[in-house]
């Protein structure tokens, strides 16, 4: 891991940018994972967007910042298609493909299928390498959490025995695959959803936090379109948090 840039905030959380063989990161910490006098490790939240927003979208950096002020220390990447790094052709025609079919109103799911499940399949290796790298580096130390994107936090929750509670968004159109993977993810979950989300059919995300097989597993719905979660849920996700990952 090479960082490439490293600011204190003035919330005294410590930015830093990083590569790692070709993946950009940021990690946030707070003050608190740099004082030798700590009593242990922060945990760590891995915070994954849906693919094609970069990691320095302002909603996302202030999410993850308010997450790495309250205690915890949060780690975003930039996946395959996102933020600086090469959508391919194909790529780039599938989104255009389900733009056009949500604008009108037309079927999205082979379009989605054939978008996204590559994108879940070829995310997880690179979270898992990132995942190494941040928990080698001092005052940063499990158990793991995982936030946001609800297809690849299913296969990493999954797949990845380190990752202890999850926050999932929406759920609405998820791959076939991590649909039927939902009733493997048994951590302790927590499900937003967005009533009035045009892009995520809202039965569907119903019948997806139904699946999963978490004994304690919980879904917080409010009133308003995909970006009008309320502020107030990213304080009781890291209530969450707090209470399993500490």
């Amino acid at each position: 891991m090479h960082v490439t840039s490293e600011q204190r905030l003035d919330d005294g959380v410590l930015e830093r940018e990083f590569i790692l063989g070709g993946i950009p990161g940021t990690l946030w910490t707070p003050g608190s994972a740099e004082s030798a006098e700590s009593a242990a490790p922060v945990p760590l939240i891995l915070t994954a967007h849906n693919n094609g927003l970069p990691r320095s979208d302002a909603r996302l950096v202030a999410r993850a910042r308010t997450s790495a002020a309250y205690g915890h220390a949060v780690a975003t990447i930039d996946a395959a298609g996102c933020g600086s790094r090469t959508r391919t052709a194909a790529d780039e025609q599938a989104r255009a493909d389900l733009r056009r079919a949500l604008r009108a109103g037309e079927p999205v799911d082979e379009i989605f299928e054939s978008l996204v499940g590559p994108l879940v399949e070829g995310a997880v290796p690179e979270w898992r390498t990132t995942l190494d790298a941040l928990l080698a580096l001092p005052g940063i130390g499990g158990p793991v959490g995982y936030s946001g994107w609800a297809a690849l936090g299913i296969r990493l929750a999954v797949a990845e025995p380190r990752i202890r509670a999850a926050s999932f968004f929406a759920g609405g159109y998820v791959p076939r695959a991590q649909r039927e993977e939902a009733r493997l993810v048994t951590v302790p979950l927590l499900l937003l959803l967005q009533w009035d989300d045009e892009g995520n059919p809202r039965q569907r995300a119903l019948d997806l936090f139904d699946a999963f097989g978490s004994r304690e597993k919980t879904l917080h719905a409010n009133l308003g379109g995909h970006t009008g979660t309320p502020w107030f849920e990213l304080d009781d996700a890291n209530r969450f948090f707090g209470r399993h990952l500490r």
